[in-house]
C-alpha cells in the first residue's frame, strides 16, 4: 500500500474522496471518486456507469428515502471533453463549463460560482469537485461552512506528474459528531498502479476498517484516461453491497 493510501486508512470516516493524478507510465490521467457512509440511507446506494456518466443510485429505494435524496442522488463523473467529478449535483454544472477554458481553476470558479455547502444541518458537508482538461490540466475545489455561516471556497491547481496525484475529502476522517470538514491542501497520493482494476481496488482496501470498527464503505470508482478527448475511458467500480451479495451467495 502506497504511503498516501497507508494515511486514507488511518481515516475512520473520511465521508466522500476524490483523487486525481496520472499512472506512473504518464499515459493516463486517473479520477477516483469514492463513497464512505454512516447512515443506512447513506449506506444504501452503488454505482453504476450509464452512457458517458457515473452515477450514485439506490440499492434500495425504501431505505434511501429515509435521508436526503437529492443529496444522496447524483451524477459523481461525467465525461465530455474532459471529466468532471464531484460529491454532488454540481457535476452538471462542471461538465457545462468544460469547454469554456483552458485553465482547469477557471473551469471550476465558472461552475461552481452558485453552489454552497450541503444544507445538511448540523453537519453542513462540504462539496468537493474536481475536473481533468484534455490539454492534460486539473484542479480540485472545496466548499465549506465558514463559522459565520458563510462559504469558503478554495480551487487547488494539480500538477500532473506520472506516479503522483492528490486526495480530497469532505471530513478529516475522525468518525466524531459533528464531522470536521477537510482542511488544508489536498493530500499527496503515491500511485503505482497501472491499471483502473487495481487502483480502485487498493483504494477500497484502503477503506478497510479496523478491528471492531463499522464498514462505512460504500463505493470506488476509478478511471483510466489515455485520450480525454476521445471519451474512451478504463473503467472498474467496485460497490460494497455486490461484493457482500457474492459472499453471501
Amino acid at each position: 500500500m502506497t504511503k498516501c493510501l497507508e494515511s486514507l486508512s488511518a481515516k475512520e470516516y473520511p465521508g466522500r474522496i476524490i483523487i486525481i493524478g496520472r499512472d506512473i507510465t504518464g499515459k493516463n490521467e486517473i479520477v477516483i471518486y469514492a463513497i464512505t457512509g454512516r447512515s443506512l440511507s447513506s449506506q444504501a446506494r452503488k454505482m453504476e456507469l450509464r452512457g458517458d456518466a457515473i452515477w450514485v443510485k439506490p440499492t434500495d429505494e425504501e431505505t434511501l428515502k429515509k435521508g436526503n435524496t437529492d443529496l444522496l442522488i447524483y451524477p459523481a463523473i461525467l465525461f465530455s471533453n474532459g471529466i468532471a467529478v464531484s460529491n454532488g449535483k454540481q457535476t452538471a454544472d462542471i461538465k457545462t463549463c468544460l469547454g469554456q477554458s483552458q485553465n482547469p481553476a477557471e473551469v471550476l470558479k465558472l461552475a461552481l460560482h452558485e453552489w454552497d455547502y450541503e444544507p445538511d444541518a448540523p453537519i453542513f458537508t462540504p462539496r468537493i469537485s474536481g475536473c481533468v482538461l484534455p490539454q492534460r490540466k486539473a484542479a480540485l475545489s472545496i466548499i465549506k461552512r465558514a463559522s459565520n455561516g458563510s462559504s469558503t471556497r478554495n480551487i487547488f491547481e494539480i500538477p500532473l506528474i506520472p506516479g503522483k496525484g492528490k486526495m480530497i475529502s469532505t471530513y478529516e476522517g475522525d468518525d466524531k459528531d459533528p464531522l470536521p470538514a477537510f482542511t488544508g491542501e489536498p493530500i499527496d497520493v503515491e500511485i503505482k498502479e497501472n491499471k483502473a482494476y487495481d487502483m480502485a481496488a487498493a483504494v477500497y482496501d484502503a477503506l478497510e476498517p479496523a478491528s471492531g470498527k463499522k464498514d462505512h464503505r460504500v463505493s470506488v470508482v476509478s478511471v483510466f484516461s489515455s485520450d480525454l478527448s476521445s471519451n474512451e475511458h478504463e473503467i472498474h467500480i467496485i460497490n460494497k453491497h455486490e461484493r457482500m451479495g457474492s459472499q453471501d451467495g
